[in-house]
């Protein structure tokens, strides 16, 4: 069985629910704390086993680059001051996560096609997606889970949470029965339920480890919902013709399209923070009484 070396990043999104921010700047780039989100994912990633990230762009999306790229000026000026040797290890430490490659969706059609853009990328290989919208924070990597699940079933996994019925209409939902562990096996899947649609309240969630077969599943899927080339619909023949294992993660998943998202994700890892946690708690507790 071929090691997951290889992960694609979807990030040609728009970011039209956190409009007037995603203007001139990519939602990826929002920061939590003191990190942009595509900075969690990537080292999600490499804490995964990760070797080889492939982030899927489009135009608008330099900062992106720009961001795990070494930054000499302001290294230079980091390596002058004894005081900043730690944050100087930070931001050369971007840029050594992993090796990132980039290449651009040219057309905004659906996360099937931005993934179908990873074909060259990725070869003959199995790889694994982790969605641009979503961080997910825990004592173990989401990926390196789904990695695990791989490696024992050798089929394609899917990262899943139960949601709520009025959720599951936004998502996906997820023909399942138990097997062990967190693991399930799933054997259909519908994209945006329509009410009386769903499967189950199981729903993906922001990450999947791929065999390369899905290339040419994709090249045979048609517009779904929304007019797109939807992800789920390809893994749905995948599912029907050799099942997946949906994997139950452990950790939190914040969704990085939505504002209320991005500021639970805030909050809450502001209150872990090494350097402010305590005084963010405390500012809370003096809010909270407040309200």
């Amino acid at each position: 069985m071929k090691k997951i070396r290889k992960a694609v990043i979807p990030a040609a999104g728009l970011g039209t629910r956190v409009l007037p921010a995603t203007k001139a700047m990519p939602k990826e780039m929002l920061p939590i704390v003191d990190k942009p989100a595509i900075q969690y994912i990537v080292e999600e990633a490499a804490a995964s086993g990760i070797e080889d990230v492939l982030i899927i762009t489009n135009r608008g999306k330099g900062l992106l680059e720009d961001h795990f790229d070494r930054a000499p000026e302001l290294e230079e000026r980091l390596s002058a001051d004894p005081n900043k040797s730690d944050v100087l290890e930070q931001v050369i430490g971007i840029s050594r996560l992993c090796n990132v490659w980039y290449v651009r969706q040219k057309e905004t059609k659906g996360l099937g096609h931005a993934v179908n853009c990873a074909r060259a990328f990725v070869g003959g290989e199995p790889f694994a997606v982790l969605y641009g919208d979503d961080v997910i924070m825990g004592e173990e990597p989401a990926c390196g889970q789904l990695i695990r699940a791989y490696e024992k079933y050798g089929l394609g996994v899917v990262g899943v949470k139960e949601v709520t019925a009025e959720a599951i209409r936004k998502y996906s939902s997820l023909l399942v029965e138990p097997l062990e562990d967190g693991c399930l096996r799933c054997t259909d899947m519908v994209e945006k339920p329509k009410p009386g649609e769903e499967f189950s309240l199981y729903s993906i969630l922001g990450r999947c480890i791929l065999p390369p077969e899905i290339f040419d599943m994709l090249d045979n899927t048609p517009p779904g919902a929304g007019g797109e080339i939807q992800l789920t619909d390809a893994m749905k023949a995948l599912a029907r013709e050799k099942s997946m294992i949906a994997v139950d993660f452990t950790g939190t998943r914040y969704d990085m399209g939505s504002k209320l998202g991005v500021m639970q994700a805030n909050v809450e890892t502001a209150l872990t923070h090494p350097e402010i946690g305590a005084a963010f708690r405390e500012y809370l507790k003096e809010l909270a009484a407040r309200l």
